[in-house]
């Protein structure tokens, strides 16, 4: 009888993401062991290993041994701070895995732009503003409107658009701020570059052996044109016509080949205008968030299995459905401390509405954005197209009430 094929799962300690993968490993019939930083192993079957967060090597040292007494088949990160870690695991057990250029472009939105500049990609003008210098003249040569945003946080932190030398300015400071109380390994550097008008769009991808595979191309109904860019609404699929939705793919594929994304999960984020297709950001990493949950309602399998079933080479054959699904990530209107969240049951029963999923709990701080933090909850629907499932989106988030309290300083003498 073969013995099962064995996957390493690289997490940082308590990802939201590791049960999903221990769940599809078991419907595939893979063997899971997961290498994290908690203070225990997270051990299924007994069969996990407690990485040493402070040398790499040792890190490198133990996976070694593990791999020496059973090889593993495919090494996947699940988050983007494990990316790094999971490229230099793969090189080291001759497993594939994407480019040092790639590693760059997914983990650096600069690193992204000048690749993409290098390698005549289409991009917008752009400079970089150095931790702890002012916004020269450099602002010139990308002109208003721009966006400001940080090198790494994901979900939108930190990115605002502005239309005047006054507010990029101020945007620069925000961002800073927003950089120490994060405490952001990537330091204080800024991207600042040219706004792109026109509609956008989130693309999920899977890659094997260069060979690219798209799973869903998700609209972002609701404008985004800033200031600030909280995402909300997703749906799939998007109301494009056949020849831009091939587009979008050539035009991905053109890319993961120009900057060497050879294997595993693909995201990336694309706006569409009058000058063409651009790229927002790319990460080789699945959708943040429980936005994941969208492709399993869609394809009928879950994101982590499709992901796990590419890394050792199990096809699968999506169900078809001539249906839309949609996610919002519930908004966060106003700053507070949350006392309760009313109109749950109400927004459960609005017509297509899944399911409402609501984590925030009582005592919680709630951060609008640009500062942001995480989402206070998830709304999934189903409809007859991306309009109807987006609508039934809007029904159910009109029910919702987040009741909540000031946040006070407290000073101790």
């Amino acid at each position: 009888m073969p013995s099962l094929p064995r996957v390493l799962l690289v997490a940082p300690d308590r990802s939201y993401r590791t049960g999903a993968y221990v769940r599809a490993a078991a419907e595939l019939r893979i063997e899971l062991t997961v290498a994290s930083w908690g203070r225990h192993p997270l051990a299924i079957d007994s069969n996990g290993i407690r990485l040493d967060s402070e040398s790499v090597d040792h890190a490198f040292a133990q996976i070694q041994k593990a791999a020496a007494q059973k090889p593993f088949s495919a090494v996947i990160a699940t988050d983007d701070v494990t990316v790094p870690l999971v490229k230099g695991i793969s090189e080291k057990l001759g497993l594939p895995t994407n480019s040092s250029r790639a590693l760059r472009a997914s983990t650096d939105k600069a690193a992204f732009r000048t690749a993409c500049f290098e390698q005549g990609l289409p991009s917008p003008a752009f400079f970089v503003v150095r931790a702890g210098e002012p916004v020269d003249p450099s602002f010139e040569r990308v002109g208003f409107p721009c966006v400001a945003k940080p090198l790494s946080l994901s979900a939108s932190r930190g990115v605002i658009r502005c239309d005047t030398r006054e507010e990029l300015l101020s945007a620069v400071v925000r961002i800073r701020q927003l950089l120490v109380q994060e405490n952001s390994e990537a330091g204080q550097e800024i991207l600042v570059e040219e706004y792109l008008p026109g509609n956008e769009y989130s693309v999920e991808a899977l890659l094997h052996d260069s060979q690219l595979e798209i799973l869903a191309i998700f609209e972002k109904p609701d404008p985004m044109t800033g200031p600030f860019f909280e995402e909300t609404i997703y749906v799939t699929p998007p109301q494009l016509d056949t020849p831009t939705l091939a587009s979008i793919k050539t035009t991905l594929n053109t890319m993961a080949v120009a900057l060497e994304f050879r294997e595993g999960p693909l995201h990336a984020e694309v706006r569409i205008s009058e000058g063409g297709i651009f790229f927002i950001e790319v990460a080789s990493r699945t959708i943040g968030g429980r936005c994941g949950k969208v492709i399993k309602f869609l394809t009928g399998a879950s994101l982590e299995t499709w992901v796990l079933a590419n890394a050792v080479r199990q096809s699968i054959t999506p169900r078809e459905t001539s249906d839309a699904f949609g996610v919002m990530m519930i908004p966060v209107s106003q700053a507070g401390v949350l006392r309760r969240v009313e109109g749950i049951t109400n927004a459960r029963k609005v017509q297509g509405i899944v399911s409402v999923e609501v984590d925030a709990r009582e005592g919680q701080k709630l951060t609008p954005w640009p500062e942001g933090g995480p989402y206070p909850g998830f709304i999934f629907s189903r409809g007859s197209n991306a309009m109807e499932a987006a609508s039934a989106l809007r029904a159910a988030h009109e029910e919702l009430v987040f009741v909540t309290a000031p946040e006070f300083s407290v000073k101790v003498a």
